[in-house]
């Protein structure tokens, strides 16, 4: 049986692979000319092709067929996070939210947030990683941090979009995200820190139109609920 190799080329056109891609192939996996590839350009489509040259510092193949692919869910998944002051634990979570299909990571800088700064080009290779893993056509688009009450009045926000927090209302109960997820349209999901979003965020984001949910009865860490926040969006668009 054959191995499928997949290897990330944001731009096809070129000809040839992104270095570090070329150094697994030629280096780590010791692929010559005339070995078949699979490429993904992380927008959609997926590339048969051959290598036509291969180097210690080059590997250039020729494309033999295109094949664009329909996405595997109907409707755009977003998610917004305060990142943990354990970056290892965003990665964790961005690998697992790839393989089950995430479109938008936004990242907050929030009230009780451990970590004010972060680069992206980590969670970017993660992502890489994770598409080529799980044969995915499209890599998640990875937002820089930004201020939470900046983020909230952005314009591009789905109409469909949802706080998760600890606290309860003062009336009734938070509603299941699971419950309220209308299918097949688009939605965002905001999480916490592990001090959990401020009473006044939470109270902004209702104003600029979020719904209040709850992710079930257990407290969980911040990114077990980004990823069960993933994945119940995910289950709303199959």
């Amino acid at each position: 049986m054959k191995e499928i190799r997949y290897f990330y080329v944001p731009d096809p056109d070129s000809g040839e692979l992104p270095a570090d891609e070329a150094q697994h192939a030629v280096r780590v996996l010791r692929l010559g000319v005339g070995a078949e590839l699979v490429l993904v350009d992380g927008c959609g489509t997926l590339y048969d092709a051959v290598i036509s040259d291969a180097g210690n510092h080059h590997c250039r193949f020729t494309i033999t067929q295109a094949r664009p692919q329909q996405p595997e869910w109907q409707a755009a998944i977003h998610l917004a996070l305060a990142p943990t002051k354990n970056m290892d634990r965003v990665e964790w979570f961005m690998e697992k939210a790839t393989e089950i299909g995430l479109d938008r990571l936004s990242l907050l800088d929030s009230q009780f947030a451990e970590r004010h700064v972060v680069k992206t080009d980590r969670l970017e290779r993660v992502a890489v990683a994770a598409m080529k893993q799980s044969h995915k056509a499209w890599k998640p688009t990875i937002e820089p941090i930004e201020p939470f009450r900046h983020f909230i009045a952005r314009a591009d926000l789905p109409a469909q979009r949802f706080i998760a927090h600890c606290y309860e209302p003062a009336e009734g109960d938070k509603p299941f995200l699971g419950d309220v997820l209308r299918r097949s349209e688009p939605a965002l999901v905001m999480i916490g820190p592990e001090g959990d979003f401020s009473v006044d965020e939470v109270r902004a984001a209702e104003s600029a139109g979020f719904r209040s949910v709850s992710l079930g009865t257990s407290r969980l860490r911040t990114e077990t609920a980004a990823l069960v926040a993933v994945h119940l969006m995910r289950l709303a668009n199959r």
